[in-house]
């Protein structure tokens, strides 16, 4: 890799945490790997976890070590959420330990510039860091009405597959974060690299609402 492609990549963080949703988490993390891939530089990968245990995903088929903790993380110019079970959800909510920690570290990159992209569920975890107010947002359709309680602030679209708010992108139910991950491919580097994704994935897009 070249120095020009070194300031061009873009640092993606995918966070985990205990029962993360396998599709949420890996959906998107193998569209920005195989955009690395066909255009080399592009993005660089990489997890977070709130200390690098290893952690448990949904239904504790598997466990996997996080690259880094919140606090050796690099720099990201992108985060995702990836979701879980909406009861984790709102456990991780009461958590001190968890919204002291991680959801501090997201705040603070947000303010820093840092692009918040959630996936499904995991829209619900910014409800106490005041990134969703006033913005358009959405979740899993079970948990709308709970995101709308939630962020009273916020408007939740009910009928887009992802909604796109700039510094916030925020998706419908799980294999939304691969329809999302392709747009925002799309956005930074162009159509045509998502189309060769799309066919290596043999992946049928469907037209949706964003």
């Amino acid at each position: 890799m070249n120095q020009q492609q070194k300031n061009n990549t873009m640092n993606v963080a995918f966070l985990i945490y205990d029962q993360v949703e396998a599709l949420d988490l890996n959906g998107p993390l193998d569209v920005f790997i195989k955009a690395d891939v066909i255009s080399t530089g592009s993005y660089h990968c990489y997890t977070v976890g709130q200390t690098k245990d290893a952690v448990f995903m949904e239904a504790n088929t598997m466990s996997i070590i996080p690259t880094y903790d919140v606090k050796t993380a690099p720099q990201p110019d992108m985060i995702v959420i990836p979701g879980a079970n909406p009861d984790r959800v709102m456990e991780c909510l009461q958590d001190d330990d968890f919204q002291n920690t991680v959801m501090h570290w997201i705040k603070d990159q947000y303010h820093n510039g840092t692009t918040i992209f959630t996936v499904c569920t995991g829209s619900m975890h910014l409800s106490k860091t005041g990134i969703l107010d006033h913005r358009e947002i959405t979740t899993h359709s079970m948990l709308l009405d709970t995101l709308e309680q939630y962020n009273p602030k916020s408007i939740v679209k009910r009928d887009a597959r992802f909604v796109d708010q700039g510094q916030l992108i925020t998706t419908a139910g799980i294999t939304a974060g691969i329809d999302a991950a392709l747009y925002l491919v799309g956005k930074h580097h162009g159509q045509e690299l998502v189309e060769t994704i799309v066919t290596l994935f043999e992946y049928q897009q469907q037209e949706f609402k964003h």
